[in-house]
């Protein structure tokens, strides 16, 4: 197995190990990162119905004009400004974060650090 596979494996492993014990409720949805090498997802869900509230990634075309790389820090600090402004919107203040097996580190430190500064509750 290469490496990238295996630590792709054991993201995997760390996320199911994790999401046993988080769970988005209707008061406290979820808010889920995914990083790619060149971007950058964020998304608020509510578990309970499996419906998405409030998302946003780099990948759209009004972030996307305004960073020129998507897969950096700052990039994740818009895509976490504007996910909590969303989030705001619909009527949601407090979230559980989940990193999805990532460090927390880096850019999705970047990202949580920012929906904290727009303000959501972790």
């Amino acid at each position: 197995m290469n490496q990238r596979k295996l630590v792709e494996v054991r993201r995997l492993r760390r996320q199911r190990h994790t999401r046993k014990r988080l769970f988005g409720t209707v008061e406290r949805p979820r808010l889920a990162v995914f990083r790619s090498s060149k971007h950058i997802y964020a998304q608020v869900i509510n578990d309970a119905t499996g419906t998405t509230l409030a998302h946003a990634s780099t990948v759209e075309p009004a972030i996307k004009g305004s960073t020129p790389y998507g897969g950096n820090k700052n990039a994740a600090t818009v895509v976490g400004k504007l996910v909590a402004e969303r989030a705001k919107a619909v009527g949601i203040e407090r979230i559980c974060f989940d990193r999805r097996g990532y460090k927390y580190h880096g850019r999705v430190q970047a990202l949580a650090d920012a929906a904290r500064e727009a303000g959501l509750k972790f």
